[in-house]
């Protein structure tokens, strides 16, 4: 193929792709890649996304071909693609799907299938497997142990060849229920196009494949109502797993509304309440909470974690993880154990701090559907937003503080540089009318905000009830800024935000990026914009964590302008004033 100069891409024979932002064809090829590739490093110019097994894998669940994948390839790119990256791109697709788990002839037994002899003599000779094989029962079925479903995946996934579970599911207790077309708050409700799209993709298959899966949807774009959706699919008791007390709360206040589910078949289990109902809201922290004294001593989950007693307890048939991308790992261990009720996670991204995205992929499923986030912004079910990334010198004192600390505590010399506060004090002017959330990580730090700005303060350590309070007052715009520590990342309905400062974040995490920029994502009925803003040292690993969180901000296409303390207020944009109401 010809040398193309005018188009945006360079694939590299090690599978990393380079794309040029400034070219015309970057927004559209950008869109193309994040369907089967993931943003590595995203500097002024060039960005670097990686085309990896795991991608490649959720891409074919998503129903994405290799065909298709290279033939865009080949559009987008300036040179050849290499023969290396085309064969290993077709070798990664085929191999999702090419082993089966379905149910045996009497209905109990587990048997994985393949049309390839050849494939099944491998799987039965692998180490990884040998402990899960209870016989072959010819050249093209392995049986093997169905309390194991999970377990058998997760080796799969790790030899290479991911398995299509068709091995169906439990139906659990019926529950019947619907939701309604007008909510009892007297809105006109019915789920939107892409959150019916959703919900039918990841029922699709019924009760042989359908009911396993990842749903990504931006913050704000109701990932809620997909998951509301999924319950009535089901029509079964099912077992709602949320971040935390406010976010269970949440999902109790949508159903109730939007559903014609009553006050006594919603039940909350949590460090307040033990309630068991056909439809059970329960946090992680609940879930992950030990018994004392077991830690380290090798104990069964079910004595070691006493609460993963609830998994079995409400014969669900759907169990449903909120924001997946923060499931902790003990959850994962009863989750292998529980592969034939149905299960949907819903997260804004599958970017995991620890690693462990090929667990979300075998025991909760595949990416089952997605939806770039510029996509939704120009229908407008999702505010524009305008990014900004404000950097500041130390002062010399604190730069001195800095240069000669242990590397562990350099982060929070940086992430606490004092000449941030006049920043803030300049963007909150700046602001001013706009409904504000100032968000950072140090309580000391965020104290002293708190008092500067003679705003409210809410850390984990705010009493449930004032917690409340305090977002009934912001929704009602008795209060028109609130500071907030980590327990702002999550789940938290303030549909009227429109502005967001970063003063410190959890170091590089992208996911947490992804939480606090949705807390401003609702749209506005005056279709004014949002304005996420992070102050950073400059010349410091704040800087660097800065740019690592950065990626997920240029993967969903978001403007990212960099600006220095002494552009301020000169370069900032114009406010948007009294911000509108959310729709």
């Amino acid at each position: 193929m010809e040398y193309r100069a005018d188009n945006p891409v360079v694939v590299q024979g090690d599978k990393t792709v380079l794309l040029e932002v400034n070219n015309p064809l970057y927004e559209e090829a950008r869109d193309f890649l994040a369907r089967f590739a993931e943003l590595d490093k995203s500097p002024e110019y060039v960005h670097t996304y990686r085309i990896t097994p795991l991608s490649l894998w959720n891409a074919a669940a998503a129903g994405v071909n290799a065909e298709s994948i290279v033939e865009g390839l080949d559009r987008y790119s300036k040179y050849s693609v290499p023969d290396n990256v085309r064969v290993d791109i077709f070798d990664a697709i085929s191999r999702y799907g090419r082993l089966k788990l379905v149910r045996g002839p009497d209905g109990r037994s587990l048997l994985l299938i393949s049309d390839d002899p050849l494939l099944i003599v491998e799987i039965a000779r692998h180490r990884r497997m040998k402990p899960y094989i209870i016989r072959q029962v010819d050249g093209q079925t392995l049986e093997v142990d169905p309390s194991r479903r999970g377990h058998i995946k997760q080796a799969l996934v790790r030899i290479g060849y991911p398995a299509e579970d068709l091995a169906g599911y439990v139906e659990g207790t019926p529950l019947s229920f619907h939701l309604r077309s007008v909510a009892l708050s007297g809105e006109q409700f019915r789920l939107r196009h892409y959150q019916q799209e959703a919900t039918e993709i990841f029922w699709a298959g019924g009760s042989a494949s359908g009911g396993s899966g990842v749903v990504v949807l931006p913050c704000g774009a109701g990932k809620t109502m997909v998951g509301m959706g999924a319950m009535e699919k089901a029509q079964a008791n099912t077992l709602v797993l949320t971040t935390g007390s406010v976010a269970a709360r949440q999902w109790k206040r949508e159903l109730l509304d939007k559903t014609t589910l009553t006050e006594d078949q919603i039940g909350e289990y949590s460090g307040q309440r033990k309630e068991i109902r056909p439809i059970t809201l329960t946090t992680y922290q609940i879930l992950t909470t030990r018994k004392r004294g077991t830690k380290g001593k090798g104990l069964p989950m079910e004595e070691e974690f006493p609460h993963f007693a609830i998994f079995n307890r409400g014969d669900w048939g759907l169990i449903i993880y909120d924001e997946v991308h923060l499931l902790p790992a003990p959850v994962f261990r009863i989750t292998a154990e529980i592969q034939a009720r149905r299960r949907l996670g819903l997260t804004a991204t599958l970017v995991r701090e620890d690693g462990l995205e090929t667990d979300v992929f075998s025991l909760i499923g595949p990416k089952k559907y997605d939806v770039p986030w510029k996509d939704l912004e120009r229908e407008g079910w999702i505010a524009p937003a305008v990014c900004y990334e404000i950097r500041t010198h130390m002062p010399d004192d604190w730069r001195l503080l800095y240069a000669t600390a242990e590397r562990r505590d350099k982060y929070h010399i940086a992430a606490t540089n004092p000449r941030k506060i006049g920043i803030l004090k300049e963007l909150v002017r700046h602001h001013e009318g706009d409904r504000i959330l100032i968000i950072g990580m140090y309580l000391n730090q965020l104290q002293k905000v708190a008092g500067m700005l003679d705003a409210p303060i809410i850390t984990g350590k705010t009493a449930m009830r004032e917690r409340e309070k305090l977002f009934d007052q912001f929704r009602k715009d008795e209060i028109s800024m609130l500071v907030l520590s980590k327990v702002g990342n999550f789940s938290i309905d303030l549909p009227d935000a429109n502005v967001a400062i970063q003063i410190s974040g959890t170091f590089g995490s992208r996911q947490e990026e992804a939480q606090r920029l949705g807390r401003i994502l609702r749209p506005k009925s005056n279709g004014s914009r949002a304005y996420f803003y992070t102050i950073v040292s400059r010349e410091s690993v704040d800087q660097g964590y800065s740019a690592n969180r950065q990626l997920f901000l240029t993967e969903q296409g978001y403007e990212y302008h960099i600006l220095y303390d002494e552009e301020i207020p000169d370069a900032l944009p114009e406010p948007n004033g009294k911000a509108g109401t959310a729709v």
